[in-house]
């Protein structure tokens, strides 16, 4: 399988990065990088080479790895070309589509899996994105997840926006936190919607949108051009219930209303029509009709209970491009239409 391997710490045009030169300290670290990574040399030829054990060679490696000094890229190519993403692409109109393998140890579908394509998606975004871009950024596990795994892969005159507003995360992580960590990623300028997700009542509602500093953030997300997402459960445990957006109670009304996905924090059913929630006309941030009709939408579509969020949102209209795991592409293919 193709895969390339980027060593970090250069600047653009190649100058080395002084912020992220290895100390003398580290010398064995980057020494041991180097042999296993460029020159191809097994884990024993490198201990006997330094005069070290293989178990030290391991850690070294480990450590390179950890410090964020290699990066092992996959080549995107080889995912594009599963026969199961063809078969998605054909099926429901998509622009492109990766299908990920499922780690066999994980067959349950849940961490490894979820940590295999987000991974994906992270290697993959930047490659989807051109200068002068408007990037919108959803809220939810998953994003925050791929987000951290995106390279450093600068691109010019690029916005990253907030789709929505903060709320107290049950995760352990705000929205404004995916958003920022993907701009410092792609280097461009982050644009975060300073507002509670949901307010006390309507009228406050609109009376904050009104603000000037708060109407020019809604016209920034209202203005992207591409997207990337994650469509949620509707399941008594879902990241809208948690993070107290609707209750468990009102979700089981809803799903009864037929809602089976969340996307920034608004339900829709197996079509990818809206399922009005009370909550709606209290919350800020990026409408359903908004998130529709981008140049480019990224869906990220990972976990157990996946498939039927992800039909529903691409059935809307939200999505051009998806990552997903090859047991999601098959759940995708068999419940067709």
């Amino acid at each position: 399988m193709p895969l390339s391997v980027s060593p970090l710490g250069k600047l653009k045009g190649g100058a080395a990065d002084p912020m992220r030169m290895a100390s003398r300290d580290d010398a064995l670290f980057v020494e041991a990088a180097w042999l296993y990574y460029h020159d191809g040399l097994n884990q024993t030829e490198i201990a006997e080479r330094m005069r070290i054990s293989r178990a030290s060679v391991v850690n070294y490696l480990n450590e390179a790895r950890t410090r964020g000094w290699v990066r092992v890229h996959l080549d995107s190519d080889v995912f594009r070309g599963h026969r199961l993403a063809a078969e998605l692409c054909a099926l429901f109109g998509l622009t492109d589509a990766l299908v990920v393998p499922d780690d066999p140890l994980d067959p349950e579908g849940a961490a490894a899996s979820v940590a295999r394509v987000t991974r994906t998606a992270a290697d993959w975004l930047p490659r989807l994105l051109e200068p002068g871009d408007r990037l919108g950024v959803s809220w939810g596990a998953t994003i925050y997840q791929m987000a951290q795994q995106v390279p450093n892969a600068p691109v010019p005159d690029l916005r990253v926006i907030q789709l929505l507003g903060s709320r107290p995360a049950a995760l352990g992580f705000a929205a404004e936190a995916c958003t920022a960590m993907l701009a410092q990623r792609l280097g461009g300028e982050c644009i975060n919607l300073h507002v509670p997700l949901v307010l006390s009542n309507k009228a406050l509602r609109d009376a904050l949108c009104d603000e000037p500093v708060v109407r020019e953030q809604l016209e920034a997300l209202a203005s992207c051009n591409k997207t990337v997402l994650a469509c949620g459960t509707c399941d008594a445990d879902a990241h809208v219930v948690r993070s107290g957006i609707v209750t468990s109670d009102s979700i089981s009304d809803y799903r009864a209303k037929g809602a089976v996905g969340v996307i920034c924090g608004r339900l829709i059913d197996v079509k990818g029509q809206p399922v009005v929630a009370e909550v709606e006309d209290r919350m800020i941030g990026v409408t359903l009709d908004q998130m529709r009709g981008k140049d480019m939408a990224l869906l990220v579509a990972a976990g157990p209970g996946r498939a039927a969020p992800a039909k529903a949102a691409i059935k809307g209209g939200f999505v051009t491009h998806l990552v997903t795991s090859k047991r999601i592409a098959e759940d995708l293919l068999e419940t067709a239409p």
